[in-house]
C-alpha cells in the first residue's frame, strides 16, 4: 500500500521544520523543541505540527513562540519545498510522551520488582 501524498508532504516538513527551528529560529521561547509528528490536510491547505519539550511546564509559551514564527516558517519552507501552496502552519503541544511516562511510571509502581 502506497503513502499518500499529504503524508510524504508531512514527512518531508517534519525533517524541514526539524532543522529550522534548530538553525534559523531566535525566539528565546522556542528551546529545546522535538517535531514528533505533523498531520498535512487532504487539501494541503493546513498542517498540524505536534511537538514535544523537555521542561512541560514552558509548553504555553513555547506554543505563543512557535506561532509567532509560523509564517517565517511557511516562508522558508515554501523556499525548500518548491510547492505552488505551502500549509498553513498551527502548532500543538504532544502530550502523548508525556502521557506514555506518566502511564509507564503507574506501572512500575504496580508491578512488584522481581529478585
Amino acid at each position: 500500500m502506497s503513502r499518500g501524498r499529504p503524508q510524504k508532504i508531512a514527512d518531508l516538513m517534519q525533517r524541514e521544520l526539524s532543522g529550522l527551528l534548530q538553525r534559523e529560529v531566535r525566539d528565546p521561547r522556542v528551546g529545546m523543541v522535538t517535531i514528533t509528528s505533523v498531520d498535512v490536510s487532504p487539501d494541503l491547505s493546513h498542517a498540524k505540527v505536534f511537538f514535544t519539550i523537555l521542561d512541560s511546564e514552558k509548553k504555553d509559551e513555547t506554543t505563543r513562540g512557535l506561532q509567532r514564527a509560523a509564517s517565517f516558517l511557511r516562508s522558508q519552507l515554501s523556499r525548500r519545498m518548491s510547492m505552488y501552496t505551502t500549509p498553513e502552519l498551527r502548532f500543538v503541544y504532544d502530550e502523548s510522551v508525556e502521557r506514555g511516562d506518566r502511564l509507564s511510571r503507574l506501572i512500575d509502581s504496580v508491578i512488584p520488582p522481581k529478585n
